[in-house]
């Protein structure tokens, strides 16, 4: 029968509650978190960003050029007569003719097995490298495979998203839309942002970070030019009193062995505080103990930042980075260093701004489109069921309430399409409530009495409800999973909607019918 213990009832009234208390802050002044305004809501920075593949690419095979001579150098050696980087393959000439054979074998580990090895559509597993050889010329050529160019540029792609997601997330922002476009773009919409200049700086700094010692023996003019012997190069120093200086060019440690960088403040100056790992901090630790009194530079993306003297061993593998900081640019580098380096640079091909006005348009449209949506609604409720109207109209209130609350407890983003998924959830919701009422209807002119015809039609209606609001959640999960922007946006809504609906169409307004009934115990229902 209609009974709901103590317990229930106390849930239901609890559920409700924290609903309602989370969607509180969206209507009065009380402290809390309101929902999440997305990009065609609130405004903000709409970017394209498209990636350097092809410097990516001669990266990659200046790396195989520089492999192939470390495995020519190992014993017996193999001498050469040329390894240089022609168009999109590495060219090598050996010296002797009757080195080709070794040499050519050599090269062969270079050319690794892409992903977990399975068979290509040939029957062979996919390979990096392509081999070819000239014996007369005594040249070995070695170009990229397809596969592997397919290989580097997903990859590259999706390395880039997410580290542009940490520096993103990192800064404040509020739930940023960051997604692949085509073969070489990255979406970046990040709501709410009033300065699009900084999401680009912040975006699109490769933040490469590398330890080099200072060559102070090597005389660098004030242009910058000057005689480099082997192992040596000059970079520009950023606001620091010597424009240009000379450094080793083999790197102490890299930005890879950061397991930490933050922002703070070192006698009353902003300066960064990093910490490396085990591998970084022995590394860091031998080379200060080893060179006491010499100038190391802290080097990012070629360009010297700082150039302290090194006062004695730094073991701790700890230590902080002083320049020209103000808060908000030592706050950057921060951001820049923790979230790690691009594997490409990023270029920036679209860059659009949603104004608020536009984004208040866009509120209005949707709050009129809601508000009538729920008044028709609820007016036709009340006109075919009376006094049950009245009680799904309880529900649909509730229901509306308890989105909005999770929405704001969640910090999900609300966009033009979630609101689009909050009137779609309207209807829906009314919809069970429909089945159900139609249902009790039918079992009512049947002769049953009231608390039997009520029970009998909620669980008569129950399964088909349930089917109806499973698929249409399973739908919901795909276009989270794979939409992107609006389409999750109105994804989310779509499902807390689903949630919500059967939570408030079975379990609150049953729970307001069977208090009715117990209170009034009617003798027909007004149905």
């Amino acid at each position: 029968m209609l009974y709901f213990a103590n317990w229930k009832i106390g849930l239901i009234a609890a559920v409700s509650l924290l609903g309602i208390w989370f969607a509180l802050p969206n209507f009065s002044p009380v402290p809390g978190q309101t929902v999440n305004l997305g990009l065609d809501l609130q405004g903000g920075s709409h970017l394209v960003f498209e990636v350097d593949l092809p410097g990516v690419r001669s990266e990659r095979l200046d790396g195989l050029s520089q492999e192939a001579n470390v495995l020519f150098r190992q014993q017996p050696t193999i001498p050469t007569a040329a390894n240089a980087v022609i168009g999109e393959e590495v060219v090598i000439r050996v010296a002797r003719a009757e080195d080709m054979d070794e040499a050519y074998n050599r090269l062969q580990s270079l050319s690794r097995p892409i992903g977990d090895g399975s068979m290509g559509l040939t029957g062979a597993a996919s390979r990096t490298v392509a081999f070819s050889r000239d014996n007369a010329e005594r040249t070995i050529r070695m170009s990229l495979t397809d596969a592997a160019l397919v290989d580097i540029r997903d990859r590259t792609i999706a390395q880039s998203i997410e580290v542009i997601r940490r520096r993103i997330d990192a800064s404040g922002t509020t739930e940023p839309t960051i997604a692949r476009q085509g073969d070489e773009r990255i979406l970046v919409q990040v709501p709410g942002e009033s300065n699009p200049q900084r999401i680009i700086e912040l975006v699109g700094t490769t933040a490469r970070m590398t330890f080099h010692l200072v060559r102070a023996d090597v005389p660098v003019g004030a242009d910058g030019q000057g005689r480099t012997p082997p192992g040596v190069m000059i970079l520009q120093q950023d606001n620091l009193s010597e424009p240009y200086i000379a450094v080793e060019r083999r790197a102490m440690v890299s930005g890879e062995n950061l397991t930490y960088a933050g922002s703070t403040f070192q006698e009353g100056r902003p300066v960064v505080e990093f910490r490396f790992d085990t591998t970084g901090a022995a590394a860091f630790g031998r080379v200060t103990a080893q060179n006491v009194g010499r100038r190391f530079a802290v080097v990012l993306d070629d360009v010297v930042i700082s150039s302290p003297v090194i006062l004695g061993p730094i073991l701790g593998g700890s230590g902080v980075i002083q320049g020209n900081f103000t808060f908000e640019s030592a706050y950057d580098l921060a951001v820049l260093l923790q979230a790690g380096a691009l594997p490409a640079e990023l270029t920036v091909v679209e860059q659009r701004s949603v104004g608020p006005g536009l984004g208040q348009d866009s509120i209005d449209s949707g709050t009129i489109a809601v508000v009538i949506g729920f008044i028709g609604v609820m007016v036709f409720m009340l006109v075919a069921y009376s006094l049950f109207g009245v009680f799904s109209n309880l529900a649909l209130l509730l229901n509306v309430t308890l989105i909005l609350g999770a929405l704001s407890g969640l910090q999900a983003t609300l966009t033009l399409p979630g609101i689009a998924g909050i009137i779609l959830t309207i209807g829906m919701a009314v919809d069970a409530n429909v089945l159900i009422y139609e249902r009790i209807r039918e079992e009512s002119r049947n002769g049953r009495s009231p608390a039997n015809a009520i029970e009998k039609g909620y669980s008569e209606a129950l399964s088909a409800i349930l089917d109806a609001n499973i698929t249409t959640l399973i739908a919901a999960g795909v276009l989270y999973m794979l939409g992107a922007g609006p389409v999750r946006g109105f994804a989310v809504t779509l499902g807390i909607g689903i949630i919500t609906s059967v939570f408030t169409a079975f379990v609150f307004s049953r729970l307001l019918i069977a208090m009715w009934v117990k209170g009034l115990k009617p003798k027909k229902l007004p149905i």
